[in-house]
């Protein structure tokens, strides 16, 4: 069994969570010493309760036979593995608490998808939630930032929806194994997200969407991402909470306002009394992460390019003509673009900001723009 086959093994067995397999870890090296060292060897490295129990069933995982099923399962459905021992794990996710030893992935996770915002809310929301969650993920994915979500019916679909139509890249982290899709309703989206991003979960291909699942589930959601914007989400919800976990984790939070009279926004409204950015468009986000993003961005850019930056290949009509209008010599402002472009000065700043994420143009002083070399 080597490291890879021995932490998926590690992940079959349900009395040990991902907290219990970093001691593990930590205390042996490496995944496969686990099924090497003795009983005796193990049970000062479990929990207090349950000891017993894990490491019955580690011995019995050292068999093979469930990685073997697991395995299979993972070739039929064309699922790939990414364990925190491999350099393609997500770097944002290794940095919460616990990340989950190993990612099940349907579909791609690239570079590009560290510039990501998790986008939240309740799964019975109003036609109000779901224009500004469509709305603002179209806006996101535009400016070539991945939105997270969670597959649920409500804020998360609209979400999905809204950059999958943007043309943009959308990630959904789901509760159960990726051997299914929950709810079956969305399965028709579950397969265009694989194809325009990704499927991704921490639990094994078999594993049923229980209700203890999700709470495991949303730190995936905030983990992948630099920030949680929550749509809507009432007093008690889970969006609320994965929003104050996310905090908690050093991600930015934001809130989108909603009518006063509406239940639906009353965990928003607290969310903005505790200090949550305000968000009302696009420009509003970027604004904020604005620093994180060009950093992220120039790393990823320059890796995928020797000289560093990009062409102008693959953007938008609108994109196309912003950049066409901005001059080398750089110094135009919003207010002569919208006049040369036709476009408003509202639709024109998520542009701009996203022709300076993909290393297209520069703000320059005084609030000009230029093109970059």
């Amino acid at each position: 069994m080597n490291s890879r086959e021995a932490l998926i093994a590690l992940t079959l067995v349900p009395a040990i969570g991902p907290a219990t397999i970093r001691r593990l870890l930590e205390a042996l090296g490496a995944p496969e010493r686990v099924f090497e060292v003795s009983p005796a060897s193990l049970k000062p490295l479990m929990s207090r309760t349950g000891t017993d129990e894990a490491v019955g069933q580690i011995a019995e995982a050292k068999k093979g036979e469930a990685l073997r099923g697991e395995l299979s399962l993972i070739e039929r459905h064309g699922v790939r593995v990414i364990t925190l021992l491999d350099p393609d794990y997500p770097e944002l996710l290794k940095q919460i608490a616990n990340p989950p030893p190993v990612l099940y992935v349907k579909g791609a996770l690239l570079e590009e998808d560290s510039v990501a915002l998790a986008m939240v809310g309740t799964r019975r929301a109003s036609p109000y939630g779901l224009t500004a969650a469509r709305g603002l993920a179209q806006g996101l994915a535009r400016c070539g930032i991945t939105v997270v979500s969670g597959l649920a019916e409500g804020i998360d679909r609209a979400s999905h929806e809204g950059a999958l139509e943007a043309g943009g890249r959308t990630i959904a982290v789901l509760g159960h194994g990726l051997s299914t899709v929950y709810p079956t309703a969305h399965e028709e989206l579950a397969g265009k997200i694989s194809r325009q991003g990704a499927l991704v979960s921490e639990f094994p291909m078999k594993v049923w969407p229980d209700r203890g699942n999700f709470p495991r589930r949303n730190r995936v959601i905030y983990g992948l991402s630099l920030g949680v914007v929550v749509v809507e989400a009432p007093m008690k919800s889970g969006a609320l909470i994965t929003a104050r976990e996310a905090l908690e984790q050093d991600r930015e939070l934001f809130a989108v306002p909603g009518p006063i009279s509406s239940e639906r926004s009353r965990g928003t409204h607290q969310l903005l009394k505790e200090g949550a950015k305000l968000v009302e468009e696009v420009p509003d986000i970027l604004e904020e992460l604005k620093p994180a993003l060009s950093s992220r961005v120039a790393r990823w850019r320059a890796a995928e390019s020797p000289r560093g930056g990009v062409s102008p290949s693959g953007l938008s009509p609108e994109e196309i003509s912003l950049f066409e209008a901005i001059p080398a010599g750089g110094g135009t402002g919003v207010e002569d673009l919208a006049q040369v472009t036709a476009l408003p000065p509202s639709r024109i700043l998520p542009l701009l900001t996203g022709l300076e994420l993909k290393g297209l143009i520069r703000q320059l002083p005084g609030q000009g723009y230029g093109r970059l070399s």
